[in-house]
């Protein structure tokens, strides 16, 4: 540490120590009484620099220990201001350190989920391979493209999650409709498995994004699919409250273990079922309750191992997701 960068900053302690010499020599030479000689004045001047030297040189070297040790957590503060200033500091690595686990959370998430999808994906192309060899099967060669289709779109979307204000349009959604569309998309998977569909709808329009709605809802009815056991049955219920509508897909299939039950909408949780009966990347779920947050919706599941599985959409009606989501952030 430079001597003028030090005495740059301490001058205000000598600004004072001066100012105070200055005070006591007017007072007394304003005292008629008082008899005041030069020699005196420069003798406490002596005096007063010799202290000055004996302070500074002390806190010199104080202020040498404290840059020496800056980064140890139990070096003593100069002042009250060092101290203020530490604490803030530490306050900001907390954070920071906080902010990179998080970051590397989500990066380790990101390529966990990045493999599983690898696996899932080439599941299918194996199929398909096999089918090139045995036989087309124009039902199976489709049930195998639809499958590849939909990991793609759960790929787009997972990317898209944390860009999603910029790609959303929030309009009235005709629910009844999108419910037909997806169960005729997926007509050829409930005849090839023998699943009976029962259908309780009614006009419903909700305010929503169409394109990711019915991302939500196709994942929904997908995880229904592959869980439904062969000549099962799934219903899907369009209800209204006073608060919201409500929208139920509900199947007889293997159903979720009560420990697994909490976590289902978890970032890559798997579960028993998962482990089980597929290979499963964690996502589908996740991706479709985080989408329906984003959107003023969400979803709740209710389950009993062996009977039944029933998610259901809740969409508020007293919420307005595009007054939510243009809303400034409070600091």
């Amino acid at each position: 540490m430079k001597l003028w960068r030090f005495f740059k900053y301490e001058l205000p302690y000598l600004a004072v120590f001066l100012a105070g010499y200055g005070i006591m020599l007017a007072v007394v030479a304003a005292d008629p009484a008082a008899l005041l000689r030069g020699e005196t004045a420069l003798y406490g001047l002596a005096l007063l620099v010799l202290l000055w030297s004996c302070f500074f040189i002390r806190r010199y070297v104080l202020t040498l220990q404290a840059a020496r040790q800056l980064y140890e957590p139990e070096a003593a503060a100069l002042s009250l201001e060092a101290e203020l200033c530490r604490e803030a500091l530490d306050t900001r690595e907390k954070v920071h350190i906080r902010t990179l686990n998080e970051v590397r959370a989500r990066q380790n998430d990101h390529y966990n989920y990045i493999v599983s999808w690898f696996h899932e994906v080439k599941t299918p192309i194996s199929v398909l391979r096999l089918l090139q060899q045995t036989g087309m099967d124009a039902n199976s060669l489709e049930e195998e493209i639809s499958r590849i289709e939909h990991y793609v779109d759960q790929a787009l979307y997972y990317a898209k999650l944390d860009s999603f204000n910029q790609d959303y349009e929030l309009v009235n959604c005709d629910l009844e409709k999108l419910v037909k569309e997806l169960v005729k998309n997926h007509a050829k998977t409930f005849i090839s498995r023998k699943v009976q569909l029962r259908l309780d709808l009614a006009p419903a329009t909700v305010q929503s994004d169409a394109k990711w709605l019915a991302f939500i809802l196709n994942q929904l009815l997908t995880n229904s699919l592959k869980y439904t056991a062969v000549q099962g049955e799934i219903s899907i219920t369009l209800a209204a409250t006073t608060e919201e509508r409500l929208l139920i897909i509900r199947d007889n299939g293997i159903g979720i273990e009560p420990k697994d039950l909490p976590r289902v909408f978890n970032r890559g949780f798997t579960g028993t079922n998962g482990r089980a009966y597929a290979h499963s990347t964690g996502m589908g779920l996740y991706l479709a309750q985080e989408l329906s947050r984003k959107l003023g919706h969400y979803i709740t599941c209710a389950s009993e191992v062996g009977r039944f599985t029933e998610m259901t959409v809740h969409f508020p009606r007293n919420y307005d997701a595009y007054l939510d989501t243009v809303a400034p952030t409070k600091p």
